[in-house]
């Protein structure tokens, strides 16, 4: 029991730690290549391509006989 308390007391914080760093640092956005929440924001600043969400095919079809 001394054992798996004196194991556990040492790696589940440095998980942690561990975690937090590769997140905070911004590491895991460049890793997985997901944009970042601020660079996530800059890039949608258009008008969304569909408002009424019950027809989204329709107003997809609309939108490509546009072009």
């Amino acid at each position: 029991m001394v054992r798996y308390c004196v194991i556990h007391s040492i790696t589940i914080p440095s998980i942690f730690i561990a975690d937090w760093l590769f997140f905070s640092t911004g590491l895991a956005y460049n890793v997985f290549g997901s944009p970042s929440p601020n660079e996530f924001a800059d890039s949608r600043q258009g008008i969304p391509l569909i408002s009424y969400r019950f027809d989204p095919l329709e107003q997809l079809d609309e939108y490509s006989i546009s072009f």
